[in-house]
């Protein structure tokens, strides 16, 4: 019993610690108080030391509630509706690789890291997808995994923190197919949500249970089959796991990962942050979206953390899921590629 109990405690300090810290952050009215509140707190006590852990499945269970609850946004008139934006999502999809591109210059120069580094560190995809293709291409998976970590610490506290305390919200509102929770409706959902992750999870393909649970919730809600609301209580839960996973991959270890690698990395997010909402704003004036919308759309944070933002802020949840969604799977397909044509012409002696 006192081994199984040893072996469950960092995991179980872990959950107090980010509960504690939502429900202090959600007392104080800071922005996304159940993804940030425990991201922060246990991001600091893993930094001063302490042995904290995630549940093996945390992110994946996290990202369920979150890519599940986002399906359900895409009634027929939404998905007609995004249907008008597709040049738009898809222009935004080809500004992150050119963003991407130009950060990779931008660091390699502030920071002399090599190139092949710079460049998964600075891609605006997966942090797990671009670490396997820096793996694969012989980049310091080390560096790259610190780097993205930090890009998503800093957007995600940013920039619900600007549009929160900015008054931007509840502008481009939509509401979801089912508004009420059933039971058995909730547990069919469930089951063809997880069993259409797993699947995609089967064939390898990038953040199964972020877009395939959004897949298998958006095509039911499109087809008018309506089984159940996600509970708050459920949504909330989604975001704490994504919160304490987020959190344990910073470590003591982390503040000591180059301190010139990651200071580029954080001006290169900061610069990034400006550019895209100039973007977003020009995209915005184009196709007639609220600006918010549009930005939140174009920002270059993960997923599952932006689309929660637009979520709880209410700033258009199908259109800026679609831009992310999109320009995630554009950019995973990309990357690699891209890496292959400009490593000759970008770094020519690491091809030697």
């Amino acid at each position: 019993m006192r081994s199984v109990l040893s072996r469950w405690r960092p995991t179980l300090l872990t959950l107090l610690l980010g509960l504690a810290a939502a429900l202090l952050c959600e007392w104080l009215r800071t922005p996304l108080p159940w993804m940030i509140g425990p991201l922060l707190a246990v991001a600091a006590a893993r930094m001063m030391g302490a042995d904290l852990r995630a549940p093996s499945q945390a992110r994946n269970a996290g990202q369920w509630a979150i890519g599940t609850s986002l399906g359900l946004y895409f009634t027929p008139d939404v998905v007609a509706k995004l249907v008008e934006f597709s040049p738009y999502v898809i222009a935004g999809s080809l500004f992150a690789l050119v963003l991407g591109t130009a950060g990779a210059l931008m660091l390699r120069r502030t920071t002399g890291v090599a190139f092949k580094t710079a460049f998964f560190s600075t891609a605006i995809g997966g942090a797990s997808e671009m670490a396997n293709l820096a793996e694969r291409n012989g980049a310091r998976i080390d560096q790259v995994a610190a780097a993205h970590s930090l890009r998503v610490l800093l957007v995600v506290v940013i920039v619900p923190a600007l549009f929160q305390y900015g008054g931007i919200h509840g502008l481009d509102t939509y509401i979801p197919g089912p508004r009420t929770v059933d039971a058995l409706g909730l547990a069919a959902l469930i089951a063809i949500t997880v069993a259409f992750a797993l699947l995609m999870n089967r064939l390898n393909l990038p953040n199964p249970f972020v877009i395939g649970t959004l897949i298998a919730a958006a095509v039911l809600t499109a087809s008018g089959i309506e089984l159940s609301a996600i509970p708050t209580s459920m949504s909330h839960a989604g975001q704490l796991l994504i919160g304490v996973s987020l959190g344990v991959r910073f470590s003591r270890e982390f503040l000591h990962t180059a301190p010139r690698f990651l200071g580029g990395v954080a001006l290169y997010t900061l610069v990034a942050l400006v550019i895209s909402a100039l973007f977003g704003w020009g995209l915005a004036a184009l196709s007639g979206a609220h600006p918010a919308t549009v930005i939140l759309g174009t920002t270059p944070g993960g997923i599952a953390e932006m689309c929660i933002t637009a979520k709880v802020l209410e700033l258009g949840v199908p259109l800026v899921t679609a831009f992310h969604v999109i320009r995630m799977a554009f950019v995973v397909l990309c990357t690699g590629p891209l890496y292959h044509w400009l490593k000759h012409r970008a770094a020519p002696e690491e091809t030697e």
